[in-house]
């Protein structure tokens, strides 16, 4: 007598494929959640080293990132500040613009800013070549003590001064340091300048907008 034929045990082959196809997604999905795992981790530790630092960032650093964005400004006006120089004197924005009626370049810096520090001698010989442009300097989110220090090792001529209380760096709301901005007669911010300038630059600036 005949016997009945073996069973089959292998699966239909449209099993067979349709279970590798899940085997190859677990993998990919593995992979990818490894791959978003250590991206998160690292946006973390970029993260957390960003919120350690208080102070504004250089021009440099922002460069960097191309984050920076100079040209000329449009007619807005330049917010009035006033400030306590480091040899005692008083500047006011619009005080001066109603009594000597001339320019003004304002350079915002901070002692820890080191292209503010190269740049602050250029700045100063400026200052004695354009004596129709007054020149002041602002040192911002900073403290008034080795603010004070630097200013007296370069000596500039033209007033400078710290924001001890940081009305100016509010007003102003640079993008980071050094910032300069150049302020018509009228009170208007002509331009704004973001990062280290020479004599060179500060020449071609002031020309452009008053001649000479």
């Amino acid at each position: 007598m005949t016997g009945n034929a073996p069973q089959q045990t292998d699966s239909p082959p449209d099993d067979q494929a349709s279970s590798s196809r899940r085997r190859r997604w677990l993998v990919a999905g593995g992979i990818v959640l490894v791959l978003v795992t250590l991206v998160a981790l690292s946006s973390i530790k970029i993260g957390g080293s960003t919120t350690t630092t208080t102070a504004a960032p250089t021009f440099d650093d922002l460069a960097e990132l191309g984050e920076v964005d100079e040209g000329p400004a449009s007619t807005e006006a330049a917010p009035d500040f006033s400030l306590t120089t480091f040899d005692g004197s008083e500047f006011n924005l619009v005080a001066h613009l109603a009594d000597e009626g001339t320019p003004v370049f304002l350079n915002m810096w901070a002692s820890w800013c080191f292209p503010c520090r190269e740049e602050m001698p250029a700045l100063d010989a400026a200052s004695q070549r354009y004596g129709g442009v007054r020149f002041v300097g602002v040192a911002v989110q900073d403290e008034e003590a080795p603010a004070r220090e630097f200013a007296e090792e370069i000596a500039v001529s033209y007033p400078i001064g710290a924001d001890t209380d940081g009305s100016v760096n509010r007003a102003y709301d640079p993008l980071g340091l050094p910032a300069s901005y150049i302020i018509s007669a009228e009170g208007v911010i002509l331009e704004r300048i973001y990062g280290q300038v020479d004599e060179a630059e500060i020449d071609a600036k002031l020309g452009q907008w008053f001649g000479g």
